[in-house]
């Protein structure tokens, strides 16, 4: 009985931190640059199995009743290209490829697909509410204006043509290795940035790659399975009740 009551509390948390992962795509649905994350669960021995070091899960050896209580696996990103968008602002830039901008944040560099850029109080190239934006020299862009313009390989130029330096763009040998932070942007978590071959559109922004007929649809199969799992979990407490009721006639 008490199998019961795991399993399904299991399956309500599973679902809840699903619904947390739809609203999070959903809230940034308008965020440029961002890339929507897929929650995944499995069995807690699925789990157990992978994390000890045994990857061949087609002959595991059971031992007592297999469970069914779920446990979160992994959050995936999906760093699929999202679509771009013509803004015509001169401190916009989209990525078109594999690549990302390096930002110098409190935290150290860090990654974004954002190209929704601003300069700061002192002229600088920056990420709003983030940090400045590095060239390909490791270095800030110091701009002072915003009327410049760039090109597909991320020089920048004054509106007379001086050149003035170059947006830094750098790919990682694994991104399902990167780790995003609170904050949005990603750690390169021990992995060398090297300098990506993407193409930079100048004026555009790339949109977030969240698919909103997929979230609702995601959101409604878990607000259904967390309904069906408190009916459940309801009628398992009536039957308890009503045992530990009758046992204490006996």
């Amino acid at each position: 009985m008490t199998k019961g009551f795991y399993n399904l509390t299991s399956g309500i948390l599973s679902q809840s931190r699903r619904l947390d992962t739809v609203a999070n795509n959903m809230t940034n649905l308008s965020t440029s640059g961002y890339k929507a994350e897929q929650y995944t669960d499995s069995t807690f021995q699925e789990v157990l199995i992978s994390r000890v070091g045994n990857k061949d899960k087609s002959s595991p050896t059971v031992i007592g009743e297999e469970s069914y209580i779920l446990a979160p696996s992994q959050l995936y990103v999906d760093y699929s290209q999202g679509s771009l968008e013509e803004t015509g602002l001169t401190l916009d830039f989209a990525i078109e490829g594999d690549g990302f901008f390096a930002i110098q944040t409190a935290q150290g560099v860090e990654y974004t697909r954002s190209g929704s850029f601003s300069l700061d109080g002192e002229g600088y190239l920056c990420l709003p509410a983030h940090g400045r934006v590095l060239g390909a020299d490791g270095q800030p862009i110091y701009l002072a204006t915003d009327r410049i313009r760039a090109d597909q390989a991320g020089n920048l130029y004054t509106e007379g043509g001086g050149y003035v330096g170059r947006l830094g763009l750098y790919a990682f040998a694994d991104n399902g290795q990167l780790e995003r932070n609170e904050s949005g942007l990603f750690g390169a978590n021990g992995q060398a940035p090297a300098p990506s071959q993407a193409k930079l559109h100048w004026k555009w922004v790339e949109n977030a790659n969240v698919d909103m007929l997929q979230e609702m649809s995601d959101m409604m199969t878990a607000q259904r399975a967390l309904q069906s799992a408190a009916q459940v979990l309801k009628l398992y407490d009536g039957v308890l009740t009503k045992a530990t009721t009758e046992l204490g006639r006996l």
